[in-house]
């Protein structure tokens, strides 16, 4: 069984299609959670991440959700029958599918050098922007979309295959009389058999050299690396731990951002007190990873940013324990600015001001970040922006120090 896409649309005919929402409540208690079974099909059908839809879910519910895309389960906690899942599917659809000029959903996500967000229209080649006010516009922007990150990739991937002699071969395939077109048919043309007469030749003077050769021994053990199975899965585990324990710092980060979104509510005027954001940061153990700092950055403030910097000022000097800290408190702030909050760079010095005088970041650290553009947090083009504007504040520092320099000679 299948729906149209545009639900709107009631058209048996409509070629656009993907399967309903299914959906199986878990758990009891306060631990109770909707899984959604067949994102990855809604999201193959959509031509969008399943992570987008799982996202929406959660922003527009008010609720938690877990995202994991290598064992294919997502969770949004709460219990969430399937027809208002589907309800909800519907606004995706509409803010981040469908073309804003023909409604069809033929469209990909293109991410300008604005960091603004488009949707590229297949079907009438038009370019519609989405609504950047939303959360998820702020969560795609952090994780584009493959077709975004890839295609330059898997171009460049394609050329280089091409021009590598044998095709993009390995040697040993080459020694085994192997050529691109019986790699690529099975059954073969004759006209890559022509084409790939030399590649054969040369296979062939391979193949004779190397069966000439005597087997070298290995006589320093220390110099070889271990190829037996028992080393290889060993390896193995040791960099999925490694994977593992990124991933889980990651995921405690987000939960606690989340944590925060959600008890302040969409317009941030229920905040949780600082004193309850730190026991929720001790909870989660994320008070020792210095990245806590961007996330409270972008959390935390909303248009009246000049004045919350000093009311959370304790709370930041208390957390913020190193210069780490303080780096990615700035870069949350050029975050919060640059991507979700353009209208409010021109106050970037007068945050400054109150960064300084609250000691929150030591005036090398601002002075740093206000003369070196970086694409750690942004765009760079949005970075340079940002240090646009905070160059009034940086120029007064500069100065501040000199003259103090002069006196004390």
């Amino acid at each position: 069984m299948s729906i149209n896409i545009c639900r709107d649309n009631h058209d048996p005919f409509y070629r656009y299609k993907m399967p309903p929402i299914q959906a199986k409540v878990e758990g009891r208690g306060n631990g109770i959670k909707t899984a959604v079974l067949n994102v990855a099909d809604i999201a193959h059908a959509l031509n969008r991440p399943a992570p987008y839809i799982v996202k929406y879910f959660g922003f527009e519910l008010g609720a938690q959700t877990s995202i994991s895309v290598d064992k294919d389960r997502y969770l949004v906690n709460g219990v969430h029958e399937p027809a208002k899942l589907q309800d909800v599917l519907d606004g995706f659809i509409n803010k981040f599918v469908l073309c804003g000029s023909c409604k069809n959903p033929e469209t990909e996500i293109i991410i300008t050098k604005d960091s603004d967000l488009v949707r590229d229209c297949k079907a009438c080649g038009k370019r519609t922007p989405m609504d950047l006010r939303h959360k998820l516009s702020s969560f795609i922007l952090k994780n584009p979309p493959d077709s975004v990150n890839g295609s330059k990739k898997k171009k460049k991937a394609a050329t280089a295959s091409a021009n590598v002699r044998g095709g993009g071969l390995s040697i040993s395939d080459i020694a085994q009389g192997k050529s691109q077109a019986s790699n690529n048919s099975p059954n073969g043309t004759t006209e890559a058999l022509v084409e790939d007469e030399d590649d054969d030749e040369l296979a062939r003077q391979i193949n004779a050299a190397a069966s000439s050769l005597e087997k070298i021994e290995m006589k320093d053990d220390e110099w070889a690396v271990d190829m037996s199975e028992e080393a290889i899965r060993q390896r193995a585990k040791e960099l999925q731990a490694a994977a593992d324990n990124e991933t889980g710092e990651m995921g405690k980060l987000e939960e606690f951002g989340e944590w925060i979104l959600k008890e302040g509510g969409e317009d941030k005027e229920n905040l949780p007190s600082d004193v309850e954001i730190f026991k929720q940061a001790a909870d989660l153990d994320v008070l020792q990873d210095p990245k806590i700092a961007c996330v409270l950055a972008q959390c935390l403030f909303d248009e009246n940013i000049v004045s919350q910097v000093t009311e959370h000022a304790a709370f930041f000097t208390k957390v913020f324990v190193s210069p780490e800290y303080e780096r990615d408190f700035l870069g949350g702030i050029e975050r919060f600015l640059g991507l979700e909050r353009k209208d409010l760079i021109p106050l970037l010095p007068k945050i400054l001001v109150q960064v300084y005088n609250n000691d929150i970041v030591s005036e090398e650290e601002i002075i740093k970040f206000g003369t070196k553009c970086s694409k750690k947090y942004v765009p760079k083009d949005v970075s340079k922006k940002v240090r646009r504007a905070a160059k009034p504040f940086i120029t007064w520092l500069q100065t501040a120090e000199s003259d103090d320099d002069e006196d004390d000679e």
